[in-house]
């Protein structure tokens, strides 16, 4: 099958996944293959899942869903656990339902890991340990995210490489492996790749220049502001999610710095952008060695 106005070849047995750093267009893209292939989104976004994040996560509008119906967006409250796991198996679960009315499941999100768990399956990682992550928790708030980092890269260094200090969630994960067996997550996820794929895949994602992102990436923080991001995290704190996972995601932190008064509103609009630059070359270092037909915006 050929899309008439996209340059993308799609093979009747592989299943699409738009891909690629945030701000690149994504959505856009995955709205036009819909229209032209019959097809529905299931969203790999780790944040959009959630109630009440919409202008920071950049949810899908009422006229995007009603170019394309999207799944697995607004479908958790913050204070519940969700993971790569969890998702994947929804995400099974939404493929085959979409695939069993006629029509075609195009998968598209930023939040790789997530891709990577439903073609591939996830590594034998043992299951959490509450109290070891409290205790982890502790740490963090205690000497801060960098000093776990640090930890990690003594014992797992090719885990902190590819892992943000900031990005504790993960680097928590990392740590419990360790504890818990005594082996590198890093390892574990190694041994992993060499198992068969769950399902044939095509990759595509918006080929965007470095400078071009970086001026997508600053005009939609000052949009989203503009839009009452602000008010939306204030109003979430009101409700008890100052210390949820999604508030500590790339821009509501950000956010919350600014409520908290740890940052002057002259700094917001710059920090967000500099923050979330450095998350999309994140993006891309994941997606350097993969197999991503790129196409031109159009």
């Amino acid at each position: 099958m050929k899309i008439a106005s996209i340059p993308i070849e799609i093979e009747d047995d592989r299943l699409l996944c738009v891909v690629g750093p945030t701000a690149s267009g994504k959505t856009e893209l995955a709205i036009r293959i819909c229209e032209e292939v019959d097809g529905e989104i299931v969203s790999a976004d780790s944040v959009q899942i959630y109630r009440g994040f919409d202008i920071g996560t950049g949810k899908p509008t009422a006229q995007e869903r009603a170019r394309a119906r999207h799944h697995l967006v607004d479908v958790a409250d913050a204070t519940e656990p969700w993971d790569a796991a969890r998702w994947a198996a929804e995400a099974e679960r939404v493929i085959d339902d979409v695939r069993s009315r006629g029509k075609v499941p195009v998968v598209c999100g930023g939040t790789y890991l997530w891709v990577r768990a439903l073609v591939f399956g996830l590594a034998a990682a043992p299951g959490g340990s509450p109290e070891l992550r409290r205790r982890l928790e502790a740490e963090a708030r205690e000497h801060g995210r960098a000093a776990l980092h640090a930890r990690l890269a003594q014992v797992d260094p090719e885990a902190a490489a590819r892992l943000s200090p900031n990005d504790f969630v993960r680097v928590q994960r990392a740590l419990e492996v360790f504890e818990l067996t005594g082996r590198r997550l890093s390892d574990l996820q190694r041994e992993h790749r060499a198992s068969p794929a769950r399902h044939c895949v095509r990759l595509v994602g918006v080929r965007r220049s470095g400078e071009a992102l970086d001026q997508r990436i600053a005009a939609r923080a000052a949009q989203w502001l503009r839009a009452g991001w602000v008010e939306e995290v204030r109003g979430l704190v009101a409700r008890g999610m100052r210390g949820t996972r999604p508030m500590s995601s790339v821009g509501y932190r950000q956010v919350l710095d600014y409520i908290d008064g740890r940052m002057a509103e002259s700094e917001l609009v710059g920090a967000i952008t500099r923050a979330t630059r450095v998350f999309a070359r994140r993006q891309r270092t994941w997606l350097r060695d993969e197999p991503v037909v790129w196409v031109d915006p159009g």
